[in-house]
């Protein structure tokens, strides 16, 4: 068993897609970005791709795009140990499915504290919410100043970001806004933009919703249930065989609002951050 270092995304996807594979939501973090690589060379310019690999194969697989935390596929105990002392850079954290990121993190060297736990939830047939009041429409560049508040909202509400990095907002809704495979939806009501919902990153057979994000003084009115279902049924009819998104496991009410429109639990995620 050993550890290669690649400089290419094709070729990691290439070698690392079979194990990916066998699980595409729970590796949809993972896929969406060496996909990204390949595709969209001028987004990441400085990352790193590993692959462990022992006779039959790829039996483990990580890929960080720096300065961000390295992301972590599942494997062998023994390939999450090895990529976990043979990945020689400073890591600033990491982010995996449970249990592979715990045996990451104890075979890893550096003291490690959670910083988010999340669910990944999968969805194949939209169940139709409650009526919302309004309709949906798709953002467009007039729409930005808006969802730059939502989005820097959004990552302190939802991701713990005391100072959001505004480059990395702008950067992050711009993208959005102008990439083929994604996009972000509105949810309007008499007129005014009240909820949003992205999507893009995707994988071989699926896509990544998120983030999804309502103003507090608009909640409770099922907008977000309504456009998030929107948006995955659109996907599904242009081909995805399913969604994907994650959920912060602290919050049981969007947990109950993803589940009540038909996407199933997965698996856990959990971020670490490195000391």
């Amino acid at each position: 068993m050993n550890v290669v270092q690649l400089a290419d995304a094709a070729e990691f996807l290439t070698r690392a897609e079979p194990l990916l594979l066998a699980d595409e939501a729970r590796h949809n973090l993972i896929l969406g970005l060496a996909g990204t690589l390949r595709d969209q060379p001028g987004v990441y310019l400085d990352y790193g791709l590993w692959v462990v690999e022992d006779a039959g194969g790829a039996v483990g697989a990580a890929l960080r795009t720096r300065p961000f935390n390295l992301v972590l596929a599942q494997g062998s105990d023994d390939a999450v140990a090895l990529l976990a002392r043979s990945i020689d850079e400073e890591l600033p954290g990491v982010v995996g499915a449970v249990p592979e990121i715990g045996r990451f993190v104890a075979a890893h060297s550096a003291t490690a504290e959670p910083r988010a736990r999340q669910g990944i939830y999968a969805l194949h047939t939209v169940k139709p919410p409650r009526r919302a009041a309004g309709r949906p429409r798709a953002a467009t560049s007039a729409d930005r100043p808006i969802l730059l508040d939502w989005w820097r909202a959004f990552g302190i509400e939802a991701l713990g970001d005391t100072e959001p990095d505004e480059t990395q907002v702008a950067q992050n809704v711009d993208r959005k806004l102008s990439e083929a495979a994604g996009g972000i939806a509105l949810w309007e009501d008499e007129g005014q933009p009240v909820s949003a919902v992205g999507f893009g990153s995707p994988t071989p057979t699926g896509i990544r919703i998120g983030p999804v994000y309502t103003p507090p003084e608009q909640r409770g009115r099922g907008y977000a249930s309504a456009l998030t279902a929107h948006v995955s049924a659109e996907q599904l009819a242009a081909g995805r065989r399913f969604c994907f998104l994650y959920t912060n496991l602290a919050n049981p009410t969007s947990n109950k609002i993803y589940a009540d429109i038909g996407y199933e639990r997965v698996c856990d995620s959990v971020e670490y951050t490195f000391s």
